[in-house]
């Protein structure tokens, strides 16, 4: 790599370990193979900043690479920061979306939205296979398919195992060499004055060997991103935060290491006419001041079908009624919760002549031009008036 690792993330040599983090959150965002589809100038960009990122973020490789420059993390150097694959990723891993740069976020329902990771990449483990991280997928659905429950199909891209290589990560016909910063043990040795530190290889991730020939369809990783699909039962009572698992639908491990997860994370969409609480729902009604006043019965939504709603005669603004079992089922148990409604009298805003008169004689019938707010009212604002 010709370009600096500062220059590639845009910063100065003092710069700090938040400053740092910043800089390669902003370039990861712009290059990220998911944003930049079919892209292999953008992809090939995005694995240069995290090598960058993966050596100056860490002090031993940071302190090697002002001193010595590139040619510290060459073979025989002080490690390869690439892992010992002949120019991979291996330290860093460039399907890592955002898991350093991002500890959350939202996003729709579209394809391939990897906000969050739960766990990370677990570690490597001797032989060099590291379990494959879990993948968050943000999916948006309406309360209606929250209260019936539903099926989805989830389509995203993530890492998979290469086909070529089967996931060794080494051409077909190659074999794993002994690696020639450690000479096979697995850990090199630095001196700080008077002091010696012993540490895992950087070139060789201390399994004690690198690949001779990188595999060339995935440059030595093991993996490449591909499209993927799963089909995602949600039930009913899910509620916004809820959050599903579908099982080694997560990045695929490194050489031959487990598949990580996927989480399914559920948004329920505001509806225009319900609101929820909990498992209850809650509706206003407006209904005509006639009905009000002479009652009768209407019909209501529900979201499973039109109900019936007896309003009895004087019924006033702002009351309340309750449908039993017309609400959201509970996620564990089934049992459904309730749907309140609350009516809202209408005041007609614009009367006929004939209208008028006849609610004229209404009024005059009840006296209501002598008192015109209500007598409870009346009795207590008297001493008002005094």
């Amino acid at each position: 790599m010709a370009t600096g690792y500062y220059e590639l993330l845009g910063v100065s040599r003092d710069v700090s370990d938040s400053d740092l983090k910043k800089a390669y959150r902003k370039q990861a965002v712009k290059y990220h193979p998911d944003k930049n589809p079919g892209d292999e100038a953008a992809e090939a960009k995005f694995k240069e900043i995290s090598e960058a990122y993966d050596v100056l973020k860490d002090g031993d490789k940071r302190a090697a690479y002002d001193r010595y420059g590139h040619a510290a993390f060459k073979q025989g150097g002080m490690g390869n920061p690439g892992g010992g694959m002949g120019g991979g990723m291996g330290g860093h891993d460039p399907f890592d979306i955002f898991r350093e740069a991002f500890g959350g976020g939202g996003g729709g329902g579209g394809g391939g939205i990897f906000d969050e990771f739960f766990g990370g990449g677990g570690g490597q483990s001797t032989g060099g296979a590291a379990h494959g991280s879990d993948l968050r997928y943000d999916l948006e659905i309406s309360l209606e398919e929250a209260a019936k429950g539903t099926e989805k199909e989830i389509k995203y891209r993530r890492p998979v195992t290469c086909k070529k290589c089967t996931g060794s990560g080494a051409e077909p016909g190659s074999k794993k060499v002994t690696c020639g910063t450690c000479r096979g043990s697995g850990q090199v040795t630095s001196n700080r004055g008077f002091i010696s530190y012993r540490q895992v290889c950087p070139n060789c991730q201390g399994t004690g060997q690198t690949i001779e020939n990188p595999c060339s369809d995935c440059r030595g990783e093991g993996r490449v991103m591909d499209s993927s699909s799963v089909k995602v039962r949600i039930p009913a009572g899910v509620s916004t935060g809820s959050k599903l698992r579908s099982a080694g639908k997560g990045e695929a491990g490194q050489m031959g290491g487990q598949s990580g997860d996927l989480y399914i994370m559920i948004h329920v969409k505001e509806h225009e006419l319900f609101e929820r609480h909990d498992s209850d729902l809650f509706c206003e009604v407006p209904i005509k001041f006639t009905l009000a006043a002479l009652g009768g019965s209407i019909s209501v939504p529900t979201l499973f079908g039109k109900g019936s709603l007896k309003i009895p005669a004087g019924t006033q603004t702002g009351t309340t009624f309750r449908l039993k079992g017309q609400g959201i089922p509970a996620l564990r148990g089934g049992r459904k919760g309730d749907l309140l409604i609350r009516v809202q009298v209408e005041v007609p805003t614009k009367l006929t002549s004939e209208q008028t008169a006849k609610l004229e004689d209404y009024a005059e019938a009840c006296g209501d031009p002598a008192n015109p707010v209500g007598e409870s009212f009346a009795e207590k604002a008297k001493k008002f008036f005094r």
